[in-house]
């Protein structure tokens, strides 16, 4: 029997008493990457979403014996660092991760997200000149990065200029600078490494629920170099498990929320159910000739989103759509994800009003469909496809989006039902959005009846 190989990440920082950022936030971003998460706490603290309210250092002796024990009898394949308090926790640390060769990602955390002090002042000199010399990355955000380098920073050439100086004037062997003090629609991330700069870009959040969001970032670097993965791709996994977990944060607390840690493997969890769900509504509607007078020209498809979807690829429907012919139903293939950027453009744009909103079918255009919808109770919304800009057309795959906003925005809500009634080249079309698969079929068998009488 072959064993499965663990790989094994040790967490140094503080405890969080609030459970957002910290120890905790550490080993639940190592569980959800698929890491064995270990913990060496320098620091407890008095903590909620809205400040700190307490910290009671540990001994350097508890800590040293933490970091060796665990080296010596489980070992250690990656290692971080967050919240230091002092410069003798931070000589301590130094000191003992100096015996071991494992690579250690530096969180210089200075400040928690309430803008509590995490760091003594004469601390900083410590880490700059003993810490991030010792490690294969080091994850500032802007404010820190300015105390590190000396120098204050307004934009990209700023944050690539910074990572650059830091790199080069103490020793590490890469720098991901965090953008997101940065005052622009979209936030950016430089990773400075091997004399390359590499920018990950990401459309902002709008959210309070970003407590951990640094700690998130370091572990899961940290757990992507643990598993082997080069720098650059653990830099872009930790960007994208960290956007997730920001998107569908927590609004708890009267503070900052933390961010969900779990988001990114209850969506993958979440994949065989999807498939499960829409075969068996698909089973349906090809079991029953009935649906043939509800399919358009181009065909129908029917489409079920994960409860944490962010992109086509986290949307199960149908390739090549279901079609009719003569009195019998066929689909052209079988559910996979990424497969109908027309729906799931429809279900992505309404998620960003309505989290709710996981479902979509579209219908064959009819006056005569549209006035059952309404008798059922339905809230119905339009856009005008001949009225789109121009420069929405000339972005491939921008339209629908474009024509969502102006349904939803024409009602202030998220409607049931979207239609428009065609453009040049352009099929009319009814499409109904859903929470769940359920919801769509149901209305299909009520419009599938009528049809029949």
């Amino acid at each position: 029997m072959v064993s499965h190989v663990v790989r094994k990440c040790l967490t140094i920082a503080g405890l969080d008493s609030g459970g957002g950022a910290g120890i905790i936030a550490d080993i639940k971003t190592f569980a959800a990457l698929g890491v064995w998460g270990m913990a060496t706490i320098t620091s407890v603290t008095a903590q909620n979403t809205r400040g700190v309210f307490g910290i009671q250092d540990i001994h350097p002796d508890i800590i040293k014996k933490q970091i060796r024990v665990v080296v010596e009898d489980i070992g250690v394949d990656a290692a971080k660092t967050g919240m230091l308090h002092t410069r003798e926790i931070i000589n301590t640390v130094v000191e003992e991760v100096s015996n071991w060769d494992f690579p250690i990602v530096v969180d210089p955390i200075m400040v928690a997200k309430s803008g509590d002090p995490l760091m003594r002042d004469d601390a900083r000199d410590a880490l700059i000149r003993r810490l991030i010399p010792l490690a294969k990355v080091v994850t500032p955000n802007i404010p820190e990065a300015e105390v590190i380098t000396g120098f204050k920073i307004r934009d990209l050439e700023g944050m690539k200029r910074a990572a650059k100086s830091i790199v080069e004037n103490l020793g590490c062997e890469a720098v991901v600078i965090k953008g997101g003090h940065l005052e622009h629609k979209k936030t950016f991330d430089v990773l400075y490494h091997a004399g390359e700069f590499y920018v990950f870009e990401r459309e902002r959040i709008s959210t309070r629920n970003t407590h951990g969001t640094g700690c998130t970032y370091s572990a899961a670097i940290t757990a992507e170099l643990a598993k082997g993965a080069k720098i650059r791709d653990a830099v872009e996994t930790a960007k994208n498990f960290t956007h997730l977990s920001i998107m569908y944060g927590y609004a708890i607390g009267g503070g900052h929320g933390p961010v969900n840690h779990m988001a990114w493997l209850y969506r993958e969890s979440e994949r065989y159910s999807l498939i499960r769900e829409l075969s068996l509504a698909i089973e349906e509607i090809l079991s029953d000739c009935g649906y043939v007078d509800l399919i358009p020209e181009v065909g129908m498809n029917i489409a079920l989103a994960s409860n944490y979807a962010i992109d086509p690829q986290d949307i199960v429907a149908v390739p090549g759509r279901i079609r009719s012919g003569g009195n019998r139903i066929l689909a052209c293939g079988c559910p996979e994800f990424g497969v109908s950027r027309h729906l799931s453009s429809y279900i992505l744009t309404a998620r960003r009003y309505d989290r709710s909103i996981r479902a979509a079918v579209n219908i064959r255009y009819d006056d005569a469909i549209l006035e059952r919808l309404k008798g059922m109770g339905l809230k119905i919304s339009s856009y005008d496809r001949s009225r789109e800009p121009e420069e929405i057309k000339k972005v491939e795959g921008m339209t629908i989006s474009w024509g969502t906003r102006v349904a939803i925005e024409k009602t202030g809500f998220v409607p049931d039902v979207i239609y428009h009634k065609g453009d040049y080249g352009k099929e009319p079309m009814i499409v109904i959005l859903g929470r769940d698969i359920n919801d769509l079929i149901n209305i299909l068998r009520m419009l599938k009846n009528k049809e029949k009488h």
